[in-house]
């Protein structure tokens, strides 16, 4: 009889925290027998996602997937396992004049989630989701067989691998391309709205910016509701840059990272502290428009400055919220959203409101479509599962999605959308909670 090891297992939100069997392997023939010797796998990453979607009876960790295995520097093409973090990629490829084509907000995660999630970035707008810039991918199925996909070759298991959650399979490697930069800096500029109309106004005439993503004040009600910050941002140019930065265009220098040190008492994060909060992030900018330049870790990952932050929300852990609506009923379906977020009380200080362009129809299980996206952090408390009953309804209501990566709670709305990936052996508890409408 296989011996069963147990450990307790939880994503960045602590929510769930589970019980079950994990295991790490480098050996191609010891995954092999892993997958083949479980009914019910899933493979996990760096376990940056915030629900339960990498959570299973029996779980692989990719952590030991962690080698490059070529950078064509001509051409910008790295080859590498998928337990490589994004951060070692940047490490590696920023200082030879490259840059990750797709981000998300924080650069802890695996490649293999990356492909898993089909992340996407403040730039869907203008350059689509991390699998645009996919080239293949080694997957184990089933049976353990290895094999290439991408778009030529087993076409439509990369596109199901594609945002399909881990449900296809075990990702090995992957190669991607990466894009040309002359600087690890971006050019940004910053602009206060004070409400929604003006937000959803700047960003439309903001389209032509590479990236574009704004903080938005969540407790705001009347004619302040949707008070924000919008943030755009360009690769800069060595030509450009201060003085101060121009020696060393390609390189940043060290940062000190404080360490949040202990989970915050329950009490320490309510209404009232996020209202402070949301107060002192938009005064902070006393002008209504502010230029400057910013490194790279500032502009896209502001929070892994700080590590274990997730520990603010306290033991019993959080949520992040993650839905978008399409871009004709966005602004209504937001204000909805918002007010009823504001009526709840049940305060978020993380709230990001970002504008996505049009879907890869090929893409089938990815989550943006043309539309407004608003991903909101909310603690675990009793009220919050009548909220997300709410919000979900609204989303619902206005034709709209929410992300896998960060759902661990949604029910109704997301029933098909997993539908054209399942499978016997690669299984979640998500899948398993969406399925059976949990």
């Amino acid at each position: 009889m296989r011996p069963n090891f147990t450990q307790k297992v939880t994503n960045w939100g602590n929510f769930p925290i589970v019980e079950k069997e994990m295991k790490s392997e480098d050996s191609y023939r010891k995954i092999k027998e892993f997958v083949l010797n479980h009914n019910e796998v899933i493979a996990r990453g760096n376990g940056r996602c915030y629900g339960d979607s990498s959570l299973g009876e029996s779980i692989f960790s990719t952590k030991k997937l962690n080698k490059f295995i070529s950078f064509d520097r001509l051409n910008g093409i790295i080859e590498c396992e998928s337990g490589v973090l994004l951060s070692d990629v940047l490490e590696v490829s920023v200082p030879q004049g490259y840059f990750l084509y797709v981000t998300p907000g924080t650069k802890f995660i695996s490649v293999g989630g990356a492909i898993a999630s089909d992340v996407h970035g403040k730039n869907h707008h203008a350059e689509g989701c991390f699998s645009e810039y996919v080239i293949d991918f080694k997957l184990m199925t089933e049976n353990g067989d290895i094999i290439n996909c991408s778009r030529e070759e087993n076409s439509e298991k990369f596109w199901a691998t594609i945002g399909g959650m881990g449900l296809t399979g075990i990702i090995l490697s992957s190669r991607f391309k990466l894009k040309n930069i002359e600087t690890a800096y971006i050019r940004q500029e910053s602009t206060k709205a004070e409400n929604l109309d003006e937000i959803f106004r700047l960003f439309e005439e903001s389209e032509s910016w590479t990236y574009t993503v704004a903080w938005i004040d969540c407790l705001q009600k009347g004619k302040n509701i949707g008070r924000s910050i919008l943030m755009k941002g360009e690769h800069a140019f060595a030509h450009e840059l201060p003085k101060k930065f121009s020696e060393n265009p390609l390189r940043l220098k060290k940062k000190f990272s404080p360490t949040v040190p202990f989970y915050f008492p329950n009490f320490a994060l309510n209404k009232l502290t996020v209202k402070i909060f949301n107060w002192l992030y938009y005064k902070k900018q006393t002008q209504k428009e502010v230029k400057n330049f910013v490194d790279y870790d500032t502009f896209f990952y502001p929070l892994d400055f700080v590590n274990d932050w997730n520990k603010i929300y306290g033991k019993a852990g959080f949520i992040q919220y993650q839905m978008m609506i399409p871009k004709a009923t966005g602004k209504e379906g937001m204000k909805k959203i918002l007010e009823t977020i504001a009526d709840n009380g049940n305060a978020s200080f993380l709230a990001v409101l970002k504008l996505y362009g049009k879907e890869n129809p090929r893409a089938y299980n990815s989550f943006p479509f043309e539309g407004y996206s608003l991903a909101l952090d909310f603690k675990v408390n009793s009220k919050l599962k009548k909220l997300v009953e709410k919000l979900d309804a609204i989303v619902e209501e206005y034709g709209g999605k929410i992300y896998l990566t960060k759902d661990s709670m949604s029910k109704s709305s997301l029933t098909d959308y997993l539908k054209n990936v399942e499978s016997s052996k690669f299984v979640s508890l998500q899948h398993k909670r969406i399925l059976n409408n949990k």
